[in-house]
């Protein structure tokens, strides 16, 4: 079944643990199955974990969703492919993690609630972020 949308939504993508690649694959058909259509994914982008310590290098990147799903309902869902793919959170703090799927942008909303923040108050400190996004060709602009 595919699912498509009008609402065009940017969601990064991060693994640092298994087949790094595959994992960041299953997300990505995962959403296509489940969220919508995915019309972009960036070239993917290597980093060291941020905001905590691991030998594990990240592989990351973004892609741009199209969807009709609203937001909040959308995060369930992509907590939903996290978990189904393996994530298991040990604690509040950040670890090394099989996938992890967050929402950057979703149109030019604004969102600020205890559960979802639109932007994603991090995004503009973080080049495993913005570089990938740079090379999404957004027909909207997010800012």
């Amino acid at each position: 079944m595919e699912i498509s949308g009008n609402n065009r939504v940017v969601i990064a993508f991060g693994s640092n643990l298994g087949d790094r690649e595959a994992n960041i694959q299953q997300a990505i058909d995962a959403l296509s199955q489940t969220c919508g259509k995915v019309v972009q994914v960036s070239p993917y982008y290597r980093s060291a974990p941020q905001g905590f310590i691991s030998d594990n290098e990240f592989v990351n990147g973004c892609l741009l969703l199209l969807t009709d799903l609203n937001p909040h309902t959308l995060l369930k869902a992509l907590q939903a492919i996290e978990k189904t793919l393996g994530r298991v959170k040990h604690s509040a703090h950040y670890e090394d993690r099989c996938i992890d799927l967050d929402i950057i942008f979703y149109e030019s909303l604004c969102i600020q609630s205890p559960e979802l923040q639109i932007p994603h108050p991090h995004y503009q400190d973080r080049e495993f972020v913005l570089i990938p996004l740079q090379s999404l060709d957004l027909d909207f602009n997010p800012f």
